[in-house]
C-alpha cells in the first residue's frame, strides 16, 4: 500500500498552505502514531518509507499524515461494517456516530484556522 495521494495537486490544484502549523518533527511524530494504529487493524503494514526510514519516498511527514489518515479512516470504516449485525447499525455507526464523534473533536481542538472558519 504505497498511495500517498500524488494526485491531490491535480485534483484541487496546490493552494498552499492553510494547514496547521507544525514543525516537521511534530508532523512525523503524527505519521508514526497514525501508522501505528493503522498498522493494528490492517491486514499488511504501512511501510516503512518516512523521511529517515529505510524505505524513504522522498514525501514529507505531513503528506504521510494525510495519506495514512485516510488509510486509518478506511480501517475503521471496515471494522464498523464488519462487527455490524445489519446495514442499518453499520450505517448509523459510520455515519450518525462518527459526525458526533468528528464534532466534538472539531470543538475540542477549535483555533482560528479551525473548521468555525471554513478550513477542514
Amino acid at each position: 500500500m504505497n498511495d500517498h495521494g500524488d494526485d491531490f495537486g491535480a485534483w484541487c490544484g496546490d493552494a498552499g498552505s492553510a494547514t496547521a502549523h507544525r514543525s516537521e518533527d511534530e508532523w512525523l511524530d503524527i505519521a508514526r502514531y497514525v501508522r501505528h494504529a493503522a498498522n493494528k487493524l490492517l491486514p499488511v503494514p504501512l511501510p516503512l518509507c518516512l523521511p529517515g526510514e529505510p524505505q524513504q519516498c522522498g514525501r514529507a511527514a505531513q503528506q504521510h499524515v494525510l495519506a495514512w489518515g485516510a488509510v486509518l479512516k478506511a480501517a475503521a470504516q471496515h471494522v464498523i461494517e464488519d462487527a455490524s449485525p445489519t446495514p442499518a447499525h453499520a450505517h448509523y455507526t459510520g455515519h450518525t456516530l462518527y459526525q458526533r464523534s468528528l464534532a466534538t473533536l472539531r470543538g475540542q481542538t477549535a483555533s482560528p484556522n479551525g473548521p468555525e472558519n471554513g478550513i477542514r
